[in-house]
């Protein structure tokens, strides 16, 4: 593990209580270093990540030296922070540099810890560590990801002058609320009033609600993508999935709400085009075919379920390698994939949060699915590339940490 893992796994994922106080304290101690740069802030559901990456693209095209930041991360903790410039599209900061960030914020959350007689969480120390390693690489601009809602996380420091709002399901309703509107009202909560909100994924159930909080919050514009916006102009994307033309959208709203009347967005535009997005429909691995996505709650598994058949080009057997956590709604996110799969080898990674793999295969069970427990990923993954043999195919999702264990 390096440097940064090392410090940050030394710390509880979750506190006891959700709140802005113990991440406004750290930052304090950092000297506010969210404040060294514009930010957009990016809230939903899902597609949150790709679009904070295209928007780093679209702003380092401009001319700007732009910046990101991620929640999760698949590849290593330092793919948390992007940084880009017009010369380079968005890339992992230097491990070294985002280690010394994380070192920094770590004393700081030691110093609120002994103040205030509790733990600061991984989550705060690790969005305090990227917006350090964002100061300190000279961004300008940065794109910055949401974690859990938006109301009380810990990204929600910023006061973001634009605010992205990549779509409303069911998820984490136990923190966020049991209904869609529920769930956007946590997740808009960190608009300001004077702010643009660019929102996507706006049907006509939640439109109503969200048009009517972001007028509640005070915002001077609401722009709504709709699909299909500036379709014939934008070039093919590198990111795979017909989904990813949606993000890109409203990665060029955002962009343009923010930089103003010299947004330029041919060159916006063409470094979208060029941006790899990893864990998304992602190829890893041929004979046969091996294909990771992020995957991991219903909505997601219905976008990947839609999307399967056109990026597996007839490989068969398809063979899925699926992993949980116990908070998701496994029922929702089996019955998506059930027509997708001709059988699950279903694992369990090592967060103390993962689904017993023997309750996955019950809920496989429960949609006709033929399932098999295999206990660790690693060999989870060998026996999914046996049984499709070399001229089928193997796809990993389910859990943004199998991701993560995979690509070890």
């Amino acid at each position: 593990m390096d440097r940064a893992g090392a410090i940050l796994q030394t710390r509880s994922m979750f506190g006891m209580e959700l709140g802005l106080e113990r991440i406004t304290a750290i930052l304090e101690r950092l000297d506010n270093p969210q404040r060294a740069f514009h930010a957009i802030h990016v809230v939903g559901t899902n597609g949150k990540s790709s679009t904070t990456r295209f928007i780093a693209a679209a702003l380092a095209a401009q001319g700007a030296k732009a910046g990101a930041y991620l929640s999760p991360h698949i590849n290593g903790w330092n793919e948390r922070v992007l940084i880009a410039d017009p010369r380079r599209l968005p890339a992992p900061i230097d491990a070294t540099a985002f280690a010394d960030a994380i070192e920094a914020a770590e004393a700081a959350a030691a110093a609120v810890d002994a103040e205030r007689g509790g733990a600061c969480t991984q989550f705060e120390v690790l969005t305090a560590g990227a917006f350090v390693a964002l100061r300190e690489a000279g961004v300008e601009v940065a794109a910055i990801e949401a974690g859990l809602g938006g109301r009380l996380d810990a990204t929600n420091v910023l006061g973001a002058p634009v605010v992205v709002l990549t779509g409303v399901a069911l998820e984490h309703t136990e923190h966020l609320g049991d209904t869609r509107e529920l769930i956007a009202a946590e997740k808009l909560a960190v608009l300001r009033p004077g702010a643009v909100l660019v929102a996507g994924g706006m049907d006509d159930e939640i439109r109503p609600t969200v048009e009517r909080l972001a007028a509640e919050h005070g915002v001077a514009r609401a722009m709504l993508v709709a699909p299909g916006m500036l379709d014939d102009e934008l070039p093919d994307l590198t990111a795979a999935g017909t989904f990813q033309r949606g993000n890109a959208m409203l990665a060029l709203g955002a962009s343009a709400a923010l930089v103003g009347e010299e947004f330029r967005p041919r060159p916006a535009m063409e470094a979208i085009a060029k941006v790899v997005v990893p864990g998304r429909l992602e190829v890893v691995g041929r004979y046969p075919l091996v294909i990771r996505d992020a995957a991991h709650n219903p909505d997601g598994a219905r976008v990947l379920a839609g999307e399967l058949e056109l990026a597996l080009r007839g490989a068969k057997p398809v063979i899925g390698v699926l992993a949980l956590l116990a908070d998701k709604d496994v029922d929702g996110v089996i019955a998506a994939l059930a027509g997708s799969f001709d059988a699950v080898v279903a694992t369990a990674t090592d967060s103390e949060r993962a689904l017993p793999a023997e309750r996955l295969v019950a809920a496989c069970a429960a949609h006709g699915i033929d399932a098999e427990v295999v206990p660790e990923p690693e060999a989870a993954l060998a026996r999914a590339r046996f049984r499709a043999g070399s001229a089928g195919a193997v796809v990993i999702c389910g859990s943004l940490t199998l991701l993560e264990e995979l690509a070890r």
